[in-house]
């Protein structure tokens, strides 16, 4: 059985508290396993949510400040100390290769794995696996900074009731689905569009067009509010988020579920971020992130979903 899923490893923002870890996000995809912003300690709580070394295919930086990576150098030797069987890619904004190579030769070990180097250049499409296309948009944060997007092609459900109907069975079916008319009868006929699931990633950004490009008709949408409303003039200064414009973002692109996440420090109580998120307009299901938590994705949208 398939299983699409977020796993969240940690949730803090410049620094950690007693209670978050700094970032660390794995989405389960079907079989493949994409880690996003491995910050510090993610190793740690790989083991505390059940995430293992195998678990990961592919690592999404979107920049390099210590708390969204200063974990790669941990993530990276335990995938080799593992002996993890499969190719390991890793993306990053090629302006912090410099970085990336330190992280990644930080300490002595001896590499096992083959990891694939394959840095962020540019805006727009970045790969493609069986299940999903990966995307990229730039974000505004005073490092260079980029957010992802999975987006999976739309797909057609076969209705049994509308086959049996049209007397249409066995190999039948396979030749209706491969050359789209069969006796008369039409793929539109006898199925309907399964639309695709999307699913972004947005860390420390001010609102600007990349935020709204990567959220646009998300089903799951992972978004930093660094800071509340009353602060939201030290998160222009600073390249973030508030729960307000971020629940903004979701209301005006139409968000399925919303996941705030990466807290300052200065805030006690993550009550008030879901109060302020909902105040702002948004209605949809809506996730305040705790380490170590579990979030489904939602189910597939029956209508086509837009280019």
């Amino acid at each position: 059985m398939s299983v699409r899923e977020l796993v969240v490893l940690g949730t803090a923002s410049q620094v950690p508290t007693r209670h978050r870890n700094h970032n660390g996000y794995l989405l389960r995809w079907d079989g493949e396993g994409i880690l996003f912003d491995p910050g510090e300690g993610t190793q740690r709580q790989m083991l505390r949510a059940g995430v293992a070394a195998h678990d990961i295919n592919r690592i999404c930086v979107t920049h390099f400040h210590g708390d969204h990576a200063l974990g790669l150098a941990g993530v990276i030797q335990r995938i080799n100390l593992d002996r993890v069987p499969h190719e390991v890619t890793v993306h990053y904004p090629v302006s912090g290769r410099r970085f990336f190579d330190r992280l990644r030769y930080a300490t002595a070990y001896r590499e096992t794995v083959r990891l694939t180097d394959s840095p962020v250049l540019a805006e727009g499409p970045l790969a493609t696996a069986p299940g999903y296309r990966l995307e990229t948009a730039h974000l505004s944060h005073p490092v260079d900074a980029y957010g992802y997007r999975l987006i999976e092609p739309d797909s057609r459900r076969m209705l049994p009731a509308l086959l049996a109907e049209h007397g249409i069975t066995g190999p039948d079916v396979g030749r209706l689905q491969r050359e789209g008319t069969l006796r008369g009868v039409t793929l539109d006929d006898v199925s309907e569009i399964r639309g695709g699931q999307r699913f972004a990633f947005v860390m420390d950004t001010r609102l600007c067009e990349g935020v709204y490009a990567l959220a646009a008709d998300c089903d799951m949408l992972v978004i930093e509010s660094t800071f509340l409303r009353q602060d939201e003039q030290l998160a222009e200064d600073h390249g973030h988020l508030t729960a307000a414009q971020a629940a903004g973002v979701a209301v005006e692109v139409g968000v399925r579920h919303l996941v705030l996440t990466h807290f300052s420090q200065r805030y006690p109580d993550p009550a008030a971020f879901e109060e302020e998120a909902r105040d702002a307009g948004f209605t949809g299901e809506l996730t305040v992130a705790a380490d170590l938590m579990r979030v489904s994705l939602p189910k597939r949208r029956q209508e086509p979903t837009h280019p």
